[in-house]
């Protein structure tokens, strides 16, 4: 069957398109070109670059390539949704109806577009269901009794932001709230919150809005952010079972426990 694909930044479309060849499904890709890795081309039957500003182009991809489901995987920046892109009609249209200016609200409307048009948006987990947080400690190392008060506590702040759609993230110091996520991505707010922390063992916490729609903008983490706590002296992340990829799911595992690092499902 042939599905398609619409490729944002990061491992996350490159990992869904070889699990996708692995099942025998062609893929047509919408790669973004402000955010999607060169080697996407190689992976695709066919590949297209566009703007991200490009939706009727998209829409047209995929028509031609005779495509009713597909799939988005892969980071779109905050920044860039608003930044000096240029949206063709159909996207000044949407950006004209928007309610709220924030990235759950477009690319729900964006979602909503291509499936006007007869072609469905699946879930972005959709080829790598195997990859979603499972419940309790997904490696070796279990957490410590003050990492699960800290990761009690971040729950409970990070639900909040996820509420309000700001952000996924947030990091716990003795239950106390160091950093938390807006644009600038999980990368910054651990780097942040290592500045701030002196030293001290940090929680990272990640979680699914309310209501998560898995269709686009699921929590990922993946082997770098194992790298990037590792840098600050984070000892657990606390990620939600279900909603949550675990990208290259072996070698961060691997890694996590090579750093001693909790990786946990919960909720």
């Amino acid at each position: 069957m042939r599905y398609g694909l619409i490729a944002g930044g990061g491992s996350f479309p490159l990992l869904s398109l070889r699990a996708a060849r692995e099942a025998g499904h062609e893929m047509t890709v919408v790669a973004v070109k402000e955010e999607a890795a060169p080697e996407i081309e190689e992976l695709s039957d066919s590949c297209h670059w566009l703007s991200l500003g490009q939706l009727s182009k998209a829409i047209e991809v995929f028509r031609s390539a005779g495509v009713t489901e597909a799939v988005m995987a892969g980071r779109i920046q905050h920044k860039q949704i608003y930044s000096a892109i240029r949206p063709d009609w159909r996207l000044v249209k949407v950006l004209k109806n928007l309610r709220r200016k924030n990235t759950d609200s477009l690319l729900g409307a964006v979602t909503q577009v291509f499936e006007d048009e007869g072609i469905a948006i699946l879930d972005s987990t959709f080829f790598l269901a195997g990859s979603l947080a499972r419940e309790g400690a997904n490696g070796r190392r279990k957490p410590s009794q003050d990492e699960c008060k800290d990761i009690e506590y971040g729950r409970e702040v990070a639900a909040a932001l996820a509420g309000h759609d700001i952000g996924q993230s947030v990091v716990i110091c003795e239950q106390a709230c160091v950093a938390v996520e807006a644009m600038e991505g999980t990368d910054a707010v651990l780097a942040r919150a290592g500045e701030l922390a002196n030293g001290r063992r940090l929680t990272l916490i990640k979680l699914a809005k309310p209501g998560q729609d898995m269709r686009f903008d699921v929590p990922v983490i993946g082997p770098r952010t194992i790298r990037k706590m590792r840098r600050v002296n984070a000892t657990a992340v606390a990620v939600e079972v279900g909603k949550t990829l675990l990208l290259e799911k072996d070698e961060l595992l691997g890694e996590a426990d090579g750093a001693g690092i909790a990786v946990v499902g919960s909720g």
